[in-house]
């Protein structure tokens, strides 16, 4: 899959501008503040729907602008996808594909798989479960639907059950039947969901593993380990065996939404014994990683979006990554860096060819 052409319309500090990508690699550099990711985030929406940085588009509007439009035209075997994604205040965000508007975004999910590393990513190692538990999500949903579609059911059903422990909480009645119910469809969706999970931790490690060495090129192996209630017992026992504790706490407090993945560096947590160069590898691991997952289960080869990825590297462990990603199987490559002749360099040394974008303020807009 190959991104050919992308346009910008009032799109965060863009008023407008228009890129024309190469098959292989691809470098925006500048300084910090020119735009450089606010390419690569219109590039995720055009993937996958969605800011890879808010959970809302309002912050992706050019300042003063009630609307904006990205636009791009992607080869995939020989064919070619105009994709249009248009976001306007106060209206229902559109989708298009030749010019065709999707019904529900969530069809579009899968067609055009995307793998992004950014500085924010840190936060799979020092943040909580609910990050890297995205982390799964975001991969596990462009290769399979059913995941998505079991996924987004538990999630409601989560939340109404939460509203009628609070409900109960304050004095409502509760009908026991109705209980009954939600758990047995909570649990469902649960284990389905579960398995899935489990799966892909499963066909994920050894690239995980793999990955790590190769960057690391020294006496260091990286673990992960997936960690779930559903682990203990089934679903449906747990939400029944828990329920008077749920009443208590007014929320539910075991099912898939406390999974969570263990990350290690030999056999240590990796967020309080991993330096900064070590958490940055082991970031980029999970993501190439999680490359090659996708690349097995769907009929293109994903696109590759690296933001800031020298940054906290030594010498060393660039050379290794763009070797890697450069020679095993990776298709298009879009990344980031704020010295245009440090990037160059790199590229030169491994004798590998590169299209830079050099970026300024002002031809940001």
């Amino acid at each position: 899959m190959i991104l050919q052409r992308l346009s910008l319309f009032n799109f965060r500090n863009y008023e407008q501008a228009e890129f024309t990508f190469s098959a292989g690699v691809n470098a925006l550099t500048g300084a910090n503040g020119c735009g450089k990711t606010n390419v690569l985030d219109a590039i995720h929406y055009l993937c996958l729907c969605k800011s890879y940085f808010h959970t809302i588009d309002a912050p992706s509007l050019r300042f003063g602008s009630g609307f904006f439009t990205v636009s791009g035209t992607f080869e995939r075997d020989g064919s070619t996808d105009e994709i249009v994604v248009s976001v306007k205040n106060g209206q229902k965000k559109s989708v298009k594909r030749n010019q065709k508007e999707y019904g529900r975004l969530k069809d579009h999910i899968g067609l055009l798989p995307l793998v992004m590393e950014a500085p924010v990513d840190q936060e799979i190692i020092h943040g909580g479960s609910e990050e890297r538990r995205r982390m799964m999500d975001s991969v596990i949903c462009q290769y399979d639907h059913d995941y998505l579609d079991n996924l987004m059911s538990y999630n409601r059903l989560l939340q109404q059950r939460n509203a009628l422990l609070k409900q109960v909480a304050r004095g409502g009645s509760s009908d026991s039947s109705l209980w009954q119910v939600w758990d047995e469809q909570l649990a469902h969706y649960g284990h389905c969901v579960y398995e899935a999970r489990k799966t892909f931790v499963k066909r994920f490690q050894p690239y995980f593993e793999s990955r790590y060495e190769s960057l690391a090129s020294q006496q260091e192996s990286a673990g992960i380990t997936y960690v779930s209630h559903l682990d203990e017992s089934p679903l449906s026992a747990l939400l029944d065996k828990n329920l008077q504790k749920d009443l208590v706490l007014q929320h539910t407090s075991s099912g898939i939404h406390k999974d969570d993945l263990i990350l290690n560096l030999n056999g240590q947590p990796i967020r309080r014994y991993g330096s900064q160069g070590q958490q940055k590898s082991l970031v980029l691991a999970l993501k190439l990683a999680q490359f090659t997952v996708m690349k097995e289960s769907v009929d293109t080869i994903p696109m590759l979006l690296l933001d800031d990825v020298f940054d906290k590297l030594d010498i060393g462990r660039i050379t290794r990554l763009m070797d890697l990603v450069t020679r095993e199987g990776f298709g298009q490559i879009i990344l980031t860096d704020t010295q245009e002749e440090h990037v160059g360099e790199i590229f030169k040394r491994i004798g590998m060819p590169l299209q830079i974008f050099p970026l300024s303020p002002i031809s940001a807009g």
